[in-house]
């Protein structure tokens, strides 16, 4: 590894992973298949199929205000594409679209939806609008050949059994979402996939469940009421996306007022401008790749931005604020006064405690404050050694104290993460709760 490898921004794009495309085109393949088949044989029930693109569009068109890093920002959208793909009757007369007519009803009205985003600038990711392809399709094709059979509809008619089973192809669909979602961002990434898919399952719990519900509850509606349960079977869906974007916003003016007070070393002169900053991201990073769950790198991200907020107490400021350069005792005494401040802010618990620890021996810590203490020794040790040998011999350094300060593991994943140039900002504060 060359100094020019570690620290420094990878030069150019990384290459597509071959994951990646493969996703891509099997989503491509199923749109062109499917807007060839509705083109040549022309739509089945078209007024379903528009009620069905209204509503779908009229929930992309509701991601106004959404959250970047939001997981599913148009809820109403998604549960609406899920009803139609497992609508299998209308007012108890059978319906016969097929999976291709999903695909391409779903795709073409998300696509009209999100016009208005596109235009401003803020539409809708394409991992998004692939993921939302396989997905329909996937359930499309659990569902409507066998219900075309007939033999769904003599076995279990329209109670529950019917309704379990959809709620059941609804749980299938939605971890067939999750196992998407994680591979993807796990090939572009190489975090640790079992974290990753971790995340979007507890995710599930969440606005998941309440979309999968939703969807399960138009497609039996809408078989025994006809398209007029469209509209009142999306309300509790909607007043549930608004409650959680407000939890949303909080949590997010939550994270900035914590990022604003740890710059108050930076505008007080202890630290040098963006170190909090820097050792938070850094420290995100490692922790993606040492596997650490979403609540965890919520700690983590708000100890580190948090860390050397202990220096405020001090009479005279540490030279470039390198706390790593202090001697063993004056790096406890500042982990101990941080994390009374931190006490004292309404964070968790458990971010004072990493602040506290930051300067014990790494066996005794956590492993959030074995993360915070590498990364800001690497943070302060590249600044006071950059006319020398620069992050490298900062990285070396660090290996030296493996014995006693820093976890060999934890090393060796700060390495790896800056040899894949540095990280980039959190654009929220959201998707780690």
């Amino acid at each position: 590894m060359t100094s020019a490898a570690v620290g420094a921004p990878a030069a150019g794009r990384r290459p597509v992973s071959r994951t990646v495309v493969v996703v891509y085109g099997a989503a491509a393949l199923l749109t062109a298949a499917g807007l060839v088949s509705t083109l040549w044989h022309g739509l089945a029930d078209p007024r379903i199929a528009l009620a069905f693109g209204v509503l779908i569009a009229v929930g992309e068109l509701a991601r106004w205000g959404a959250l970047p890093g939001e997981r599913e920002p148009a809820p109403i959208s998604a549960a609406g594409a899920l009803a139609y793909a497992l609508l299998g009757e209308n007012a108890g007369q059978p319906v016969g679209h097929g999976v291709l007519q999903t695909v391409t009803v779903v795709l073409t009205a998300a696509l009209a939806g999100a016009v208005p985003h596109v235009a401003r600038g803020r539409g809708p990711a394409l991992d998004h609008i692939v993921r939302r392809v396989l997905t329909v399709g996937f359930a499309a094709f659990c569902f409507q050949p066998l219900y075309d059979s007939a033999e769904l509809r003599e076995r279990f008619g329209v109670g529950p059994g019917y309704a379990i089973l959809l709620l059941l192809l609804l749980g299938l669909t939605a971890l067939c979402d999750a196992v998407l979602a994680a591979l993807v961002v796990w090939a572009r990434t190489r975090h640790p996939f079992g974290p990753l898919l971790r995340d979007e399952l507890r995710a599930l719990l969440h606005i998941g469940s309440a979309v999968c519900a939703t969807g399960a509850v138009i497609a039996l509606g809408v078989a025994v009421a006809g398209l007029w349960a469209l509209p009142v079977f999306c309300v509790p869906l909607l007043l549930t996306q608004l409650s959680m974007r407000r939890y949303a916003a909080v949590r997010t003016t939550y994270r900035q007022t914590i990022a604003s007070l740890a710059r108050a070393t930076e505008i007080a002169g202890y630290t040098p401008q963006g170190h909090a900053r820097r050792v938070a991201e850094l420290s995100l990073a490692v922790g993606r790749e040492l596997g650490l769950s979403g609540p965890e790198l919520t700690v983590l991200e708000y100890a580190a931005l948090m860390h050397d907020i202990g220096q405020l107490s001090l009479v005279d400021p540490v030279p470039d604020g390198a706390t790593a350069l202090l001697p063993v005792a004056e790096q406890r005494r500042i982990a101990l006064l941080g994390g009374a401040v931190v006490r004292q802010t309404g964070v968790p618990a458990a971010v004072a405690v990493v602040v506290e620890r930051q300067a014990d021996p790494y066996r005794e810590q956590p492993m959030s404050a074995r993360i915070v203490r590498a990364v800001n020794a690497y943070d302060d040790l590249a600044g006071e050694c950059a006319t020398a040998s620069g992050p490298l011999g900062a990285l070396e350094r660090l290996r030296l104290g493996t014995a006693y300060d820093y976890q060999p593991e934890v090393v060796e994943s700060l390495a790896r993460v800056l040899s894949r140039g540095r990280p980039g900002p959190r654009s929220d504060g959201v998707t780690h709760g």
